[in-house]
């Protein structure tokens, strides 16, 4: 029997190539996207939802399967209290509507390193995110952790760049969990991991989204 996803984060990098997956994957024949305003995308399995995160409307998230890629960065928030909306607040939001509305399975882009006691404000977000998420008792909450992500992005993001170019100089020096990785391969493995009968809560750090095929 095919299942519901519901993607929020359909715009960012991984986001996007998470959305063509899905729409392509024979495991789904729905895929519902909450979205600030409309993509410019079709397709006949596709349901785009206008959504207001300050504001959620609980029906909307009904499906089996929640991916979540929401972020953003301190430049673009404005603040860190806005940041922590976006990364930490909204997600958990989200989770709790899930849980609600008996969604199965809940799948984060979270970030390689995060941790809730981090010095760095990113990574103690991040942190403080999953253990929020993985305490709601969800059947399933898996926590994705890729190291720079490889890929075109719209915006422009200084300190991403900064770790692709160190990756392409060093790369073969870094330690396999800190090597960038592109994001259609995080997307790969996000959908294969929620289709494989996965309970419980699974952190899966950067070097081992590498060993799904794309």
């Amino acid at each position: 029997m095919k299942k519901t996803a519901i993607l929020a984060g359909a715009t960012g990098l991984v986001g996007g190539h998470l959305l063509q997956r899905l729409l392509n994957s024979p495991h789904y024949d729905r895929v519902v996207a909450l979205v600030r305003r409309p993509l410019d995308v079709t397709h006949p399995h596709l349901q785009q939802v206008l959504f207001d995160f300050d504001h959620p409307d609980a029906d909307a998230v009904r499906g089996d399967d929640l991916f979540c890629a929401l972020g953003t960065t301190l430049r673009k928030a404005g603040s860190k209290a806005a940041q922590y909306r976006v990364d930490v607040e909204y997600p958990l939001s989200l989770g709790r509507i899930a849980r609600a509305q008996g969604v199965r399975q809940y799948l984060l882009v979270s970030s390689v390193g995060a941790n809730a006691h981090a010095r760095l404000f990113y990574l103690r977000m991040k942190g403080e995110l999953e253990e929020q998420l993985a305490a709601l008792g969800l059947e399933t909450f898996i926590s994705v952790r890729p190291s720079t992500l490889l890929g075109e992005r719209a915006e422009f993001r200084l300190g991403e760049r900064v770790g692709v170019a160190i990756d392409r100089l060093f790369r073969p020096f870094i330690p396999a969990r800190y090597r960038g990785i592109h994001a259609d391969q995080v997307a790969a493995a996000l959908v294969a991991l929620a289709n494989a009968g996965l309970r419980g809560v699974h952190i899966v750090e950067s070097e081992r989204l590498t060993g799904f095929p794309r």
